[in-house]
């Protein structure tokens, strides 16, 4: 007697956790506008917690090396060490993202000083820069979920355009920084 093995069907996505993603985001992203851009700073002097943007690069930095280890252990296969890199790639993220919140809760946005070549440098790399961190955001949500949820080759199909988003932002958000603290 041989028993016959029924393949499993895939699971569908449904739709509205994938639309509650990006509405998540877009009111992440809202706020985030907000804060920057109309919450008046309770910490205008920059005395509390003035090391916040040093430690924004820094987790920046850390998200970019485990994005790139994490790259490297997909390409050979290694699919726990994979998900382990990003599993700590997004926690370096959101550390990042609290951080994020709470140095511009306190001392509002920092503008740049710098003069001649490098201003107009600076800005187009600031407006990639948050215009893809926007983009971005629900990109990775949604290849985490596809991820967790076992949907690997929808994961494998976003994750082809979330990964070089994300290494971008998180690379252009280290280099906005050192120039913001080289300009002072």
């Amino acid at each position: 007697m041989s028993t016959q093995r029924f393949p499993i069907p895939p699971q569908r996505t449904h739709p509205s956790i994938v639309v509650g993603i990006i509405g998540v985001s877009a009111i992440a992203s809202l706020f985030l506008a907000w804060l920057v851009y109309y919450h008046q700073p309770t910490d205008v002097a920059g005395t509390q917690l003035a090391f916040l943007p040093a430690l924004n690069a820094i987790l920046n930095t850390c998200c970019t090396i485990a994005l790139v280890i994490g790259y490297r252990y997909i390409r050979r296969g290694a699919i726990i060490p994979h998900r382990t890199s990003m599993f700590f790639a997004f926690f370096f993220s959101s550390l990042f993202l609290v951080s994020y919140i709470t140095n511009h809760a306190l001392h509002g946005d920092a503008h740049f000083h710098g003069t001649g070549p490098i201003r107009p440098i600076y800005f187009a790399l600031l407006v990639s820069h948050i215009f893809l961190s926007v983009v971005v955001l629900p990109m990775i949500l949604i290849t985490f979920f596809f991820s967790l949820t076992g949907r690997f080759p929808l994961h494998r199909k976003i994750a082809r355009y979330t990964y070089p988003i994300w290494l971008y932002v998180s690379v252009t958000g280290v280099i906005v920084y050192a120039m913001l603290a080289g300009c002072r």
